[in-house]
């Protein structure tokens, strides 16, 4: 799972599985769910994806491999679950009300997340260099 490709198509594959639940529960009759709830589910999930993901970069030997299949990644996860929320809901995302909105802030909050998470690990591995018993004379 170390993989951002893999991170974003087990969060499909999980995201597509509510969906359809949703919308089996919807036709069967079994339980009207919201119209919109497709859009939520995908929402919450890229939500997951970036955040796991960030906490997942810590472990990246190269962070500039990884934060460039990130963001690939989670452009194709973004645009794989906006189509399966359309498909299922038959609305658009700019028929879907705020949640445009949340998929700008959840793509913001991602890129801060991982960006974060990478100053982070600089900032520890010059730490770790640095000598502590005694402070360096300049």
């Amino acid at each position: 799972m170390d993989h951002p490709p893999v991170q974003a198509i087990a969060t499909f594959c999980v995201a597509l599985i509510l969906m359809a639940l949703g919308w089996l529960s919807t036709v069967s009759g079994m339980m009207e769910v919201d119209r919109l709830y497709a859009w939520s589910i995908g929402a919450a999930f890229m939500l997951f994806f970036a955040m796991m993901n960030s906490l997942l970069s810590l472990k990246a030997a190269s962070f500039v491999k990884y934060w460039g299949a990130s963001i690939y990644s989670y452009l194709g996860l973004g645009f794989g679950t906006s189509m399966l929320a359309w498909g299922f809901s038959g609305v658009t995302l700019s028929q879907a009300g705020s949640y445009r909105w949340i998929y700008i802030v959840v793509t913001v909050g991602f890129i801060v997340f991982l960006t974060l998470v990478n100053m982070m690990k600089i900032i520890v591995r010059f730490a770790e260099k640095e000598e502590w018993n005694q402070p360096r004379r300049r």
